[in-house]
């Protein structure tokens, strides 16, 4: 079975502005994605953000949180730095841009597994997010969701770059990135990893928000990419097992259990086959919520915000 990590909100932090690095150590995001990509422009202030980042670590600003930068892509000419620099105590991995196929990510494990050699550390300490945000990465998804399984821990959906190479255009509905979605949902799947929804534009638009919350969990996503702080009560909310949802599955291991030892094999509740897929949606809840319980012992979350 895979390392599960609790991946409801990813949230990006130029890491080359030590006024975000410093709030970023204050929010409530699951995993900080400290970019040394497109928020970070000019070639001085890539080495800025690496130096950062291995400065707060070494402070111990960041202790047990889970920790993804967001690497330059292959043919930047940065992604070696990238790599080597922080492949250090204190990272969980990289998320890694643009990808467009398999071999992207393929090359990228590669690299890892000669610095983890050259370092010391075990073979696959450092796992991999792909960033899907081109048409042809959309359509290589399996391919790249699977090329090293030992590694990738989720795949992640950037809706902008997309609709640009796609020559689409965003519209209200979503309908130029629905397909998109549901795509990257099955890739992740059938992969066994996690799917990470695109992150939200209107970042002060939180009842937009919710609606595109209420469809990226019903196509699937367990997380969400995210840009500002304000969203983050909503987004955990919404990819949090409620009360409900946990009681459900409490009760449907209990049935299934009486089930098996009384050797009938299949349960029944409200005239309803308790059958594996049910089982294992209920371990899945039952998996998570102890993920945010684990979680909630190092940082206490916010007072919630409950939403009619």
């Amino acid at each position: 079975m895979k390392i599960r990590y609790l991946m409801r909100s990813l949230m990006f932090v130029p890491a080359h502005n030590r006024r975000l690095m410093d709030s970023a150590m204050h929010v409530q995001a699951d995993v900080l994605l400290f970019d040394m990509e497109d928020s970070v422009q000019q070639i001085e202030n890539k080495q800025i953000a690496r130096n950062n980042i291995l400065e707060y670590l070494a402070e111990g600003k960041f202790k047990n949180r889970i920790i993804f930068p967001r690497v330059n892509d292959r043919e930047s000419g940065q992604l070696l730095k990238d790599a080597y620099q922080l492949t250090v105590d204190g990272i969980t991995g990289f998320m890694y841009p643009k990808a467009k196929r398999g071999d992207d990510i393929y090359f990228f494990g590669k690299l890892l597994e000669t610095i983890e050699y050259e370092k010391g550390f075990p073979i696959g300490t450092f796992k991999i997010i792909p960033l899907v945000e081109t048409v042809g990465a959309v359509i290589n998804i399996q391919e790249i969701c699977s090329i090293c399984p030992n590694r990738i821990v989720a795949v992640a959906f950037g809706c902008e770059d997309y609709v640009a190479d796609l020559g689409g255009k965003h519209d209200p509905e979503g309908q130029s990135i629905f397909t998109a979605r549901s795509v990257i949902v099955m890739g992740a799947r059938a992969n066994g990893i996690i799917p990470i929804d695109t992150v939200h534009i209107k970042v002060h638009d939180l009842d937009d928000l919710q609606k595109n919350l209420i469809l990226a969990k019903k196509l699937g996503f367990e997380g969400m990419l995210v840009l500002n702080p304000k969203e983050l009560p909503l987004v955990h909310q919404y990819f949090s097992p409620s009360e409900t949802e946990i009681n459900w599955a409490i009760e449907m291991l209990q049935l299934a259990d009486e089930a098996k030892q009384r050797g009938v094999g299949v349960a029944v509740k409200d005239n309803k086959f308790i059958g594996p897929p049910m089982v294992k949606m209920a371990e899945n809840i039952l998996i998570k919520n102890k993920l945010l319980e684990e979680n909630w012992r190092i940082y206490p979350p916010p007072p919630p915000q409950f939403i009619n």
